[in-house]
C-alpha cells in the first residue's frame, strides 16, 4: 500500500531487480485495499506522490498507476491481468515481504495470480523459507517462486507513522525527500520533529 513508502520498500526492490535479473521493478500503490481497511490514510494521491518522490534518480524504479485508475478494491489478479494483456510475452514478477507471502493463500484467485507472475519473496530473520512454503502448500504444485536474500530493516509504514505521531524524526526511515513531502503536507496527523507547526 506504501503507506507511507519507506527505505525497506525500495531496498527489496532494488534487491530483487539485482538478485533476479530484473528490467525495472514497479510500486504499485493500491486505490482500496480488499483485504482491510487503511489505517491513517492520507489518500491515493499522496501515497502516490510519495512513491514518486521516494525513487526518484534509480532509473531500475518505477511507479505503477494502475490500481488507482480503476474503482472498487485493487485485486492483484486484476492487475496483473491488465499487464499480461498489454504485454504478453512479458515475464512478470510479484514481489512481496514474507508475511505478504504467507497469506497469498487467501487471496482472489491466487493459482491465477501464480500462473500470471513469478512469485519473489524478501527473505526475513523472523521467517523462513519453510513457513512459506507450509502457508503456500495448497497452491504448490503452481507456486514459481524465488527467494530475495536482503539485510533485516526493522522499518515498516506503521513504525513510521508511529514516529510522527510522537513527533519524532523519520529521514532515516523514509529518505529526506517523503519526510518533507510528509511535513510540507501535514500527513498522518502530526509534523516530524524539526518542522514546524504540530498537530491538526
Amino acid at each position: 500500500m506504501f503507506n507511507p513508502p519507506h527505505v525497506g520498500h525500495l531496498a527489496l526492490a532494488r534487491a530483487a531487480a539485482s538478485g533476479l535479473g530484473l528490467r525495472r521493478v514497479l510500486l504499485t500503490p493500491v486505490s482500496i485495499p480488499p483485504h482491510k481497511p487503511a489505517k491513517w490514510d492520507p489518500g491515493a494521491e499522496h501515497r502516490l506522490r510519495m512513491c514518486r518522490l521516494a525513487i526518484d534518480g534509480d532509473a531500475r524504479l518505477g511507479v505503477c498507476t494502475l490500481e488507482l485508475e480503476r474503482p472498487g478494491p485493487s485485486y492483484t489478479v486484476d492487475t496483473l491481468r491488465i499487464i499480461h494483456a498489454s504485454d504478453p510475452d512479458a515475464e512478470l514478477t510479484l514481489i512481496v515481504g514474507a508475511d505478504m507471502a504467507q497469506t497469498l493463500a487467501s487471496w482472489r484467485e491466487p493459482r491465477e495470480i501464480l500462473k500470471l507472475a513469478r512469485l519473489a519473496v524478501a527473505e526475513r530473520e523472523d521467517t523462513s523459507r519453510s513457513d512459506v512454503l507450509d502457508a503456500l502448500t495448497p497452491l504448490q504444485a503452481d507456486v514459481r517462486i524465488e527467494f530475495v536474500a536482503m539485510p533485516r530493516l526493522d522499518v515498516s509504514s506503521s513504525l513510521v507513522r508511529r514516529r510522527l505521531t510522537a513527533g519524532e524524526p523519520i529521514d532515516a526511515l523514509v529518505g529526506a525527500e517523503v519526510a518533507d513531502y510528509i511535513a510540507k503536507q501535514e500527513l498522518y496527523g502530526r509534523q516530524p520533529a524539526g518542522q514546524a507547526g504540530g498537530v491538526r
